[in-house]
This record gives C-alpha cells, sequence and structure tokens, in this order.
C-alpha cells in the first residue's frame, strides 16, 4: 500500500465536542490513534479537544469532558471532526459557523462523526461531497439537504471531507486512515488490541440484514418488507408489493400473519409513521411537510393516523 501522508510528526486532529455528541463515536475514533502511538512507540498522531468557549462539553450519555482549548484558540489544523449527537442544528451559531469556514479556508480537512454532517452542511461546507451518517438520521439530512450526495455506508473518505456512521464505524473509518498513513499491518495491530476481529470497508452495512432484523429467512417476506422500506414517500399499494415481491395479495396477508404477526397494511403504515416521527425530532420541517414526506395526503389523516399509533399528535411531539 503506498502511504498518503508525509508530513511532520505527529499529525495533529481536532475534535470539536459539541452537547450531547455520541461518546461512543468518540471513543471510537480516539483509542486507535492512541493505540497506534504505543505500538509504534513514538507519537504519530496528537489530538486536541475543543468546545465552542472552551468549557467542559456533556455528552449524551451525561459523561462531561474537559476541552483543551476553545475555537478562539484554534486557528489551524490539518484536521477536525466534528462530534456531535442529537439536535445537531441547535449547536450551530455564527461564531462557530464563521470558525469553521476559516479552518476550511486555511486548508484543514473537515468531517463528521455521527450527525457531525448535519453541521456541515448546514454551514455550506459540503456541497459536491458526498457523505454519510447513523441510518436512523439519514432520512432527516436527505429530507433537509436534498442537493447533497448521501450513501450508507459506514464511512467516507474524500480529499477535504470525510464522514462516518458513527459508533463503532468511526474506529473502522479511523483504522482506514492509519493503513494509509502508516501501512496496513499497523492497522491490523491496532485492530488486534481493540479486540476488533475485522476491518470493515466503508461498503460494509451499517445495519443488519433485514432478514435478521425482521427474524425470519421467507425471501418474499423480505423482499416485501424491503420495498415498504424504500417506498414511504409514495407508497405502493398492497397489490404492487405482492405483485413485485412474487406473490398474491392473499399471499402476502398469510406471509406477515405468519411470521409477522401483523398485516401487511399494519406493517406499513407503522413504518411511515415511525419515519414521521424521525422527522419531527431531527428536523424542523413542518407538521404537514412531514406527513407529505411520509406518504400522507393530507394534515388531518396524517394527525389522526399518528395518534391512533403513539397516542400524541405531531405537533406535541414536535413541541416536545
Amino acid at each position: 500500500m503506498r502511504l498518503d501522508y508525509h508530513g511532520l510528526l505527529p499529525e495533529a486532529v481536532g475534535f470539536l465536542l459539541l452537547p450531547r455528541f455520541s461518546m461512543m463515536a468518540f471513543f471510537s475514533a480516539v483509542e486507535p490513534l492512541r493505540i497506534a502511538n504505543r505500538i509504534a512507540a513514538r507519537p504519530l498522531f496528537d489530538w486536541q479537544l475543543i468546545s465552542e468557549n472552551g468549557a467542559p462539553v456533556t455528552a449524551s450519555n451525561g459523561m462531561t469532558l474537559l476541552a483543551d482549548r476553545g475555537i478562539g484558540e484554534v486557528h489551524h489544523l490539518p484536521s477536525l471532526a466534528v462530534c456531535s449527537g442529537f439536535g445537531p442544528e441547535d449547536t450551530l451559531s455564527r461564531p462557530l459557523m464563521a470558525w469553521l469556514h476559516r479552518l476550511d479556508q486555511a486548508g484543514c480537512v473537515l468531517g463528521g462523526l455521527d450527525t457531525g454532517g448535519f453541521l456541515l452542511a448546514e454551514a455550506g461546507l459540503l456541497e459536491g461531497e458526498r457523505v454519510t451518517l447513523h441510518w436512523e438520521s439519514l432520512p432527516a439530512f436527505q429530507e433537509r439537504f436534498p442537493a447533497i450526495e448521501t450513501s450508507d455506508e459506514l464511512f467516507e473518505l474524500g480529499k477535504r471531507r470525510f464522514s462516518c456512521a458513527g459508533g463503532t464505524a468511526a474506529m473502522d473509518m479511523v483504522l482506514e486512515v492509519i493503513a494509509r498513513r502508516h501501512g496496513s499491518r499497523l492497522a491490523i495491530d491496532v485492530s488486534e488490541q481493540l479486540i476488533h476481529q475485522r476491518i470493515r470497508t466503508r461498503r460494509d452495512q451499517q445495519r443488519m440484514s433485514l432478514a435478521r432484523r425482521l427474524g425470519v429467512h421467507h425471501r418474499r417476506l423480505v423482499e416485501a418488507v424491503a420495498l415498504m422500506e424504500r417506498y414511504q414517500e409514495a407508497p405502493l399499494s398492497l397489490a404492487e408489493v405482492a405483485s413485485r415481491s412474487g406473490v398474491s395479495p392473499r399471499q402476502l396477508q398469510r406471509l406477515f400473519e405468519q411470521h409477522l404477526d401483523s398485516s401487511p397494511r399494519a406493517w406499513y403504515l407503522k413504518l411511515r409513521l415511525e419515519r414521521a416521527r424521525q422527522l419531527l425530532v431531527e428536523t424542523d420541517m413542518d407538521v404537514l411537510s412531514v406527513g407529505l414526506a411520509c406518504g400522507f395526503t393530507s394534515g388531518s389523516s396524517f394527525a389522526r393516523a399518528f395518534k391512533a399509533h403513539f397516542g400524541t399528535t405531531p405537533r406535541q411531539v414536535r413541541r416536545q
């Protein structure tokens, strides 16, 4: 493998910690760097924790980390990972946006862990880029930023931007960086120290296979559920789902009842309502737009179905 780093060592990496950031993604990114330094017996990487005002930052799990400095003290970095979690747009202030633009203009490679891509997109720093996020956040991102190309890969590593799905995907991304910088042997040694049996490539799936998630292995049923997951904004008729899955409507009904203890209609509706709730929580789309994005033809039909399923209204969820 041809190494792609020939700069000064240790290579400096910044982690911007934002309120409610994902601790799992952060640790998954930092620990491989620490272990690489130890195995190499020299400092290959040096990292610093940055917060907007230099104050400690509390993660989504309630743990608080001390920051090394605030953004006003950092004027140049080779690379910066934006670490965020729930409600990432709420943490993007004008000073923070201006700082990110200054770093970009100075040549910094910018990236996001978990939902960090939301902030970079909101700041206008992902134009022409391909980005991935946690599978749960991808629909909200696609609705908010339709012009930005997205993927459901574990991570994306470009020349000026990087992103990962969060969780342990951050570990696989950093292991890939270590391999590119200092060779695959070191990356493998780090992976073994982490009891990480296989370094996943970016093309590995974020989620378990649909068959494993459903706990069933009937091919026609899995195909039907996959169609329902794919077509939520413009739902297919159940006759069309059955036809594309290679079964009759009656067979489709029987398969859902036998294996999923549900009717096809109820399952499809549940999928769309769960996506709607996700959009209400993770975006600032108005309630009607959320309903339309999930296949409902009016605000009233959306509100009725939502309340019947969740016991509360879309507007109440939005207020919460």
